[in-house]
């Protein structure tokens, strides 16, 4: 054994699959540097698709909520990291959000949600594919954390395309004078960037697919829908919302 300690090689070793000696082989090429040796022993071929820790695989899919199945293919692809783990189960959402969003939409609900106080009332319509998902608990839990949403934050558009012409000028153009004052001297391309990131601004605050989602505010709306297309396989869209509050 090298001058590397044992814990090191074994954590590569259980993080890979590969051997022992290959492991120790790694850390020693990338100077006990445990990332670089990952991906060095990924190119290899030598990280191979050995077992999971299952309670990994458990804490991974308690947090993303994805199958099973594709927490164990996640942290295999990613080397036992969690966090990259996340990320690739993510995009691997996108793709499957992405291939889904042009198939017909018949099923779905149109949930009701009412706080608390009798004060403030939200309908929310989203659509899926299947009679089978409309009456899935991931996907009613998602209906009730729009209408949540809604209810919290009372977006004026569903998103950006649906923002009016009439909205959208308006907007723009505060947008460009105050710009245009706020930033007088500096060049054009610099006050054009300042303005798109204004508007970005504007449709993060009008947008409810945009808004943070109230039951987990580090993703928004939109965010959520793509994980939960990409649990569940089908096309699921919001299609509109009603907010209503007592004398407004």
């Amino acid at each position: 054994m090298s001058d590397f300690d044992l814990n090191t090689v074994k954590r590569l070793h259980e993080m890979t699959g590969a051997s022992m000696a290959d492991s120790e082989q790694a850390l020693e090429q990338c100077n006990g540097d445990i990332e670089k040796a990952r991906d060095l022993l990924k190119k290899q071929g030598k990280a191979t698709a050995a077992d999971v820790d299952a309670k990994t695989v458990m804490r991974l899919r308690e947090v993303t909520g994805a199958p099973m199945m594709d927490c164990k293919q996640a942290l295999k692809e990613c080397g036992g990291d969690t966090e990259k783990a996340k990320e690739w189960l993510r995009k691997k959402g996108k793709q499957v959000a992405d291939k889904a969003a042009g198939r017909e939409i018949k099923e779905g609900i149109v949930y009701a949600y009412q706080h608390h106080n009798g004060k403030v009332g939200v309908l929310v319509e989203i659509a899926c594919e299947t009679d089978f998902v409309a009456k899935n608990e991931d996907f009613k839990s998602f209906c009730k954390g729009v209408a949540l949403t809604v209810a919290a934050y009372s977006p004026a558009f569903l998103n950006r395309d649906a923002v009016s012409a009439e909205a959208l000028e308006k907007e723009r153009k505060i947008v460009l004078e105050m710009t245009a004052e706020s930033m007088k001297g500096k060049p054009q391309a610099v006050i054009d960037k300042a303005v798109e990131g204004r508007m970005d601004k504007f449709f993060a605050e009008k947008c409810l697919m945009q808004k943070q989602y109230v039951p987990d505010e580090t993703k928004t709306v939109e965010q959520m829908r793509t994980e939960l297309v990409g649990k569940i396989g089908e096309n699921i869209q919001v299609r509109r919302f009603v907010r209503m509050e007592l004398g407004c």
